[in-house]
This record gives C-alpha cells, sequence and structure tokens, in this order.
C-alpha cells in the first residue's frame, strides 16, 4: 500500500455544489499529476507551490476523463514540466482538436508512478473514457464517485448501464479508501459504492412512478414529480439525468418512446 497521495483542491468549472476538483500528486521518486483542472493562475499557482513542496521532478500529466473541469490545467503543466499527458484512448479522441494527449493507458495496465505501482481500469458511465487507478486499497476514482453531492449522467456520453457496471466493479474491488475528484476522501468505501448503486435503481422507480402518475411525459415534465424541491436553475440538469434513467429503462423494456414523449411499455 502507497501512502495517501498529495491533494490539491484548485477552484474549477464543475458542477455544484462542487467548487473545485481535487489534483492527486502520485509517486515517492518523481510526480504523476492526476486531473490539473484549472484556468485560473492564482489556482495553477497553489499546484505549482505544492509541486515545488514536494521537491520531485514531475513526469506526467494524468487526466481521468476528458470533461473540463478536469483538463484546464491539464496543457500548461505539460509544457511547464516538460511532460507528456495521458489518458485513455477514448479520452484521446474526445479531446482532438482541443487538447493533445501525447500516450495513453487502458484496462489491465500498471501505472509506474514514481515507484508506486497503480492498476489502471476502465470504469465508463460519467465518460467513455473514464478510468480510475487502484493501489490494491485506495482507488483514484475521478467521477465515479462524490465526496460532496452526486456525480452527472448526461446522456449519451452519460450511460447508467455502463455506470451501474463500473461501479458493481469497483465495489466487488473491495477499496478501502476512496479519493474523488471532489469533495473530501472517503474510508467508507464500499458502503459509499453499495449506495450509489442502490440511489441510481431507487431514481430508476421515482422516475417509473412519476411516468404512472403522469400517464407520460418528456424529461423536463417529469422534473418536479422526481425532484420537487430542486431550484429551478438546477431542473436542465436534473432533466438530463431523467432522460439517462429513461435510456437505460427503454433498454430493459419498462418504458418506450413516441415522439418526444416517454411512457410506460405496454405490459410492463
Amino acid at each position: 500500500m502507497h501512502s495517501p497521495p498529495t491533494c490539491v483542491a484548485l477552484r474549477s468549472p464543475t458542477l455544484p455544489p462542487a467548487t473545485h476538483t481535487n489534483c492527486y500528486l502520485l509517486g515517492r521518486r518523481a510526480l504523476t499529476l492526476v486531473d490539473p483542472a484549472t484556468a485560473r493562475e492564482n489556482q495553477r499557482a497553489l499546484l505549482a507551490e505544492a509541486v515545488a513542496a514536494r521537491g520531485l521532478p514531475v513526469e506526467r500529466v494524468l487526466l481521468t476523463h476528458h470533461h473540463g473541469d478536469h483538463t484546464g490545467a491539464a496543457a500548461w503543466a505539460s509544457e511547464r514540466y516538460g511532460v507528456p499527458i495521458v489518458a485513455h484512448p477514448r479520452t484521446r479522441a474526445l479531446l482532438a482538436g482541443q487538447l493533445a494527449v501525447h500516450e495513453v493507458l487502458d484496462e489491465g495496465d500498471v501505472l509506474d508512478a514514481g515507484g508506486e505501482a497503480w492498476r489502471v481500469l476502465h470504469t465508463p458511465g460519467h465518460a467513455s473514457g473514464h478510468i480510475c487507478l487502484f493501489d490494491g486499497r485506495q482507488l483514484i476514482a475521478g467521477d465515479m464517485v462524490a465526496g460532496t453531492g452526486t456525480v452527472v449522467l448526461d446522456p449519451p456520453e452519460g450511460e447508467l448501464g455502463a455506470y451501474l457496471e463500473s461501479l458493481d466493479r469497483l465495489r466487488e474491488l473491495g477499496p478501502r479508501r476512496l479519493l474523488p475528484a471532489h469533495g473530501p476522501a472517503i474510508e467508507e468505501a464500499v458502503e459509499l459504492l453499495e449506495h450509489y448503486i442502490r440511489h441510481r435503481h431507487q431514481r430508476s422507480d421515482q422516475i417509473l412512478a412519476a411516468l404512472t402518475a403522469a400517464g407520460g411525459g418528456q424529461p423536463a415534465e417529469l422534473v418536479p414529480h422526481v425532484y420537487p424541491e430542486l431550484h429551478p436553475a438546477a431542473r436542465p440538469i436534473a432533466a438530463r439525468q431523467i432522460l439517462c434513467h429513461l435510456r437505460w429503462l427503454a433498454g430493459r423494456g419498462a418504458v418506450s418512446k413516441r415522439g418526444v414523449t416517454w411512457t410506460l411499455a405496454e405490459g410492463a
């Protein structure tokens, strides 16, 4: 087991309730910077100070996935330290024309991060190129879970079936500690992963109940039934969550879509 990585919380353009993205500094002989997140100069200065305090060379920048609240300082860090950016092949494809990914990591690879071995796990669902890193005890979780709030699934990139499969796989690994991209570290790792799985199934049940009560509807029309206390500004994001669940439910034969309206499937 390795020592806990250095965590530098950087203010980033993420979604509330989160306000920062955690950049993790891995390694005992050289540093891997995981998800340098920010375009703000003062926040980049904080990251540079944290790197200098470790007194080790930087050997790479690693991205868990392609979203902008994880990549904002990637090119800056790559240039500042003269190191490659590495990510999953799908993430490289999604960032083509925006950000150069120089090397790729995929399922089954073992990352040597400054003398520490981290197993690479391809965990799609939140993003198709999402990866986690596991050292046998600690899991660098990216956006699979959050220490604050929950995780947004925005279709078509966000896909509930893949997300549930990835959560189940992480649970089966039995991590002792989760290091998320947003919020504090989570010591009750398996318990949280189980909670996330239950939560998604409960949300699907709520959506089915809302469809039953309304006799059908579009995702935006279902938001008040599923998220009755939600601030109006957050309703568009909630509608995307509902759409993600509806697509999964359709794949299971529970709902169907006619035009723009979703209804319970006949016989469901």
